[in-house]
């Protein structure tokens, strides 16, 4: 399991490629569903766009982003699609990673079961909405440590070279200005079939 240290170091783009390569699981109703990172992204709230980090959303639903780091920071948009962040640095510097895309590993019956899919192909966890929706994962774990016995990220050493990472724009971004936009924070293992379409 990663130690809540891995978490709370202040550079959130260097944890958001750290992270692919690592295992995210969930344990719900008695059921562990997970599988491999293979797509992040980074919001800091330093030489980012505020909106970009839902500084500006509802009080009550930012509020998840002042913990410190490894921590669920869970919200909903799209008509009700949890996105799953996890905060890094500490609760004074609200900086998180989403996480866009894994690859399932560990319970997939139970995943297709709850996207309603009837074989695994990239709709069960491509997309951070897919995903959250296949491991169980809704907004009321947010707040939750990333240190079990619900959530949890553990490394199974299948580390990632840098030159195998792909850094690219974050995806949905243009309401928050064309700098926040165009911030080649997103990471992906650009060979995987379960990444969310190339942008």
């Amino acid at each position: 399991m990663l130690p809540l240290s891995f978490y709370q170091r202040p550079d959130v783009l260097q944890i958001a490629r750290e992270l692919l390569g690592k295992h995210l699981y969930t344990n719900i109703g008695g059921v562990v569903t997970g599988g491999r990172i293979v797509e992040t992204e980074a919001y800091s709230h330093e030489g980012d766009h505020s909106l970009a980090l839902h500084l500006q959303r509802k009080r009550q639903q930012a509020r998840g982003l002042y913990r410190p780091g490894g921590h669920a920071y869970i919200y909903t948009v799209y008509g009700g699609h949890a996105l799953l962040n996890l905060t890094t640095h500490d609760a004074a510097h609200p900086d998180a990673v989403l996480i866009r895309a894994i690859e399932p590993r560990l319970g997939v019956e139970e995943m297709l079961r709850r996207r309603g899919l009837p074989a695994p192909g990239r709709r069960l966890t491509a997309g951070p909405g897919v995903l959250s929706q296949a491991l169980g994962i809704t907004p009321a774990l947010s707040g939750q440590p990333l240190t079990g016995p619900t959530l949890w990220l553990a490394d199974h050493d299948e580390p990632v070279a840098a030159a195998d990472i792909v850094a690219s724009a974050r995806v949905g971004l243009e309401y928050a200005g064309p700098e926040a936009a165009a911030l080649p924070w997103r990471f992906r293992l650009p060979g995987s079939p379960w990444t969310s379409p190339a942008k």
